[in-house]
Order: C-alpha cells, then structure tokens, then sequence
C-alpha cells in the first residue's frame, strides 16, 4: 500500500516536470553584440510566442533606462533588443517573472 502511494506521487511529478518542459522546451540566448566603441547591444532570442513581446520591451525600457526595439528574424525569430550590457539585468527580470527558468537560459558574449 505505501509502495503504490510513492508510486503515484512520483508519476505526479513526472507529469509536472513534462508539462514544464514543454513550456520552457527551447534555449533563451542572451548576447551582447558590440557596435562602435564603447556602444553595445542586448539580444534576447528565444522567448516563447506566448509572451507578448511588446510589453516586455516596455518594462525593460523603464526599468533599466535604456532603449530598444523587437525585430523579426526570418530565420531566428523575435529578437529583443536593448542598449548597454543589460545581460545580468535582463536575466535576473526573466527569472523573477517567471517567463523562464534559469537552465535553459545560456549567455552569451564579452
């Protein structure tokens, strides 16, 4: 009897860690790519359709104080774009809201 309790418990969470791995299922790619100088880039690749990417951008802009744009990529996707190294920043936002979880995020740069 306690055997097929532990059994049923550990299929739960098998079915749980499933259905959050379809969720977060592809890698997030944070990059800093370098423009002229000591001006730079963030590029956030990866986000899930679900999200809107607009507000996102929006939240970003006002936290950090920068600008930035959503470019559609034939071949990537949608990109999220910010200036300045926001990496760690923009990180720590996708952990906190939960819009990712920290293994599939990979960063990327200098």
């Amino acid at each position: 009897m306690y055997g097929q309790t532990i059994n049923t418990e550990i299929a739960k969470k098998r079915a749980d860690n499933c259905k959050k791995k379809k969720f977060f299922s592809q890698n997030m790619h944070i990059r800093l790519q370098q423009r002229n100088g000591r001006k730079s880039l963030t590029t956030i690749q990866g986000l899930n359709k679900k999200f809107d990417h607009e507000k996102i951008l929006k939240y970003l802009k006002k936290e950090f104080c920068c600008n930035g744009c959503v470019v559609e990529d034939v071949n990537l996707g949608t990109i999220i774009q910010i200036q300045g190294d926001q990496r760690q920043n923009s990180l720590d936002f996708l952990i906190k809201e939960r819009i990712a979880e920290r293994q599939i995020i990979k960063i990327h740069g200098i």
